[in-house]
């Protein structure tokens, strides 16, 4: 048998200055980096993580802290090569890294000086990445400081842990803003902006009976639980396990309690900027490390009444490359097999947040309860048309002449057929939650509670009935106090006549 001729072979080692600058651009934000880091304290044992920044001098930095297990020198050099980890290599299950890339990466992408200083058993080590020193050696080489006692922020670590310190904040803040007061204004907004992601991305370990502490700037973040579990209202579904041969996948749905369920800062909060719209959907969870969420995965489409449903998904990192998982741990794709799982479960999933809207809308047109509007259903079409049965309007029809009822009844019906359908819909689809009903003068109530008074009594109907019915429609519902006013006093008045 001929030998094979041997293969010619070229070095092609990247150059270390375009390599290390198109790290920067792997697509993190602030939030997602300062994830990433948090990622490597957790990994590391960590209760505490503090990140503290210096806004306001000509050298602004972030630094993050925490009181892990710390690394040696040698151990430090490792963690600071790129690419210091296989991603096809198992790992420990509380193992939150993937390519060995996250604290390059997430650090390169919002600085050009990455300084890492690591105590452990006593003994202190750093490193530094400084990108302006790898385009001008262009050479894969760190720094290694002997005196660490000029390093920002090295006094708040401790005995043991690890000080992640970003400086020349190119990415955070444009080099063309001069001004101090500007640049610590950004600089601040963007914390802001980072803190709800932090709030919700850790906030299984925030949770626990342990719990992880993270700081900004000395304030204690609180948890940020999307599924309001410690709400009354909420709804959850069992949790179901998926068995598969790389692992197990956990799913459990949710049906978050109506926006009039909670108070306004409740709601907010667990919608976040985005909206509950937007935050409906599958939560991904990888080591009870949020992944990804406000996604259905292509397996049906966001709405209004399914807004409230939200499902939770737990994978363990054994499951990265079936999911894909990218650097930044920001997003995934659903493998064929978990995909035929949840399109099967989608259905019910969805179930409890429409049945949660369409109850409360039923009350509205449920002719039990004196409905100011009517719901026709006929032909594929859904109509909205005042009821012209009610007794606001019938009693005060019946007190016309009679050649001019018909006039009444057709501006009635003109209301009905301007109904402003587009506009309607445009803002149920955005801010439902923002909608409310019109408010009336007392004369106007006074008039639409004695119509309503005269007809149910006349049903017979006793009075606890008749202020259940009441109270579950506007306008009398949105002003219940002054209702509640007007049949005591109507009350009064017929008993004394």
């Amino acid at each position: 048998m001929q030998e094979p001729a041997e293969v010619r072979r070229a070095d092609a080692t990247p150059y270390a200055a375009s390599l290390i600058e198109g790290l920067r651009d792997i697509g993190y934000s602030l939030e997602t980096a300062i994830s990433d880091i948090i990622d490597n304290s957790i990994t590391a044992g960590a209760r505490n993580v503090w990140i503290a920044t210096e806004t306001v001098s000509e050298a602004p930095y972030i630094a993050i802290l925490d009181d892990g297990a710390g690394m040696s020198e040698e151990e430090l050099v490792a963690a600071m090569r790129p690419g210091s980890k296989n991603p096809l290599a198992k790992r420990d299950e509380p193992d939150l890294g993937r390519f060995g890339l996250g604290l390059k990466s997430a650090s390169f992408s919002q600085c050009r000086r990455l300084t890492v200083v690591s105590r452990q058993s006593g003994g202190t080590a750093a490193a530094i990445w400084d990108l302006d020193e790898v385009a001008r050696r262009n050479d894969w080489s760190i720094q290694l400081p002997d005196d660490t006692s000029g390093i920002p922020g090295l006094d708040g670590l401790g005995n043991r842990g690890t000080l992640v310190l970003w400086e020349k904040l190119d990415r955070l803040v444009s080099v063309h803003v001069t001004n101090p007061a500007r640049r610590t204004e950004i600089i601040n907004q963007r914390l802001a902006e980072a803190e709800r992601h932090l709030r919700l991305v850790f906030h299984r370990f925030m949770e626990q009976s342990k719990p992880l502490r993270i700081f900004l700037n000395g304030r204690e973040l609180r948890p940020l639980n999307p599924f309001a579990v410690n709400h009354d209202a909420l709804i959850p579904d069992p949790v179901e396990t998926l068995h598969l041969g790389s692992g197990e996948v956990e799913i459990q749905s949710f049906t978050l309690p109506h926006h009039k369920q909670m108070s306004k800062a409740e709601w907010e909060d667990i919608g976040g900027p985005e909206g509950h719209m937007n935050s409906q959907g599958f939560y991904l969870y990888r080591g009870k490390r949020l992944i990804l969420y406000g996604t259905w995965f292509g397996l049906c489409r966001q709405s209004e009444l399914t807004k409230l449903s939200r499902v939770r998904v737990d994978i363990p990192n054994s499951m990265d490359s079936e999911w894909k998982i990218d650097v930044k741990k920001s997003s995934a794709q659903l493998p064929p097999i978990v995909r035929d799982r949840l399109r099967k479960v989608i259905e019910r999933i969805q179930t409890g947040s429409k049945r949660t809207y369409l109850r409360r809308g039923q009350k509205l047109v449920d002719q039990e309860r004196l409905p100011m509007w009517q719901r026709i259903q006929a032909d594929g079409q859904i109509r909205y048309r005042p009821n012209q049965d009610h007794p606001a309007f019938s009693n005060f029809a019946q007190s016309l002449p009679e050649h001019l009822r018909q006039g009444f009844y057709n501006c009635i019906a003109l209301v009905g057929a301007s109904l402003p359908v587009e506009s309607l819909h445009a803002d149920m689809a955005g801010v439902a939650e923002q909608i409310v009903p019109d408010t009336v003068d007392h004369e106007t109530l006074s008039q639409a509670v004695r119509a309503t008074l005269s007809v149910l009594t006349a049903a017979k109907k006793d009075l606890r009935e008749i202020l259940a019915l009441m109270k579950d429609v506007d306008p009398f519902r949105s002003a219940w106090e002054e209702t509640q006013r007007i049949v005591d006093c109507n009350l009064k008045s017929s008993e004394a006549s």
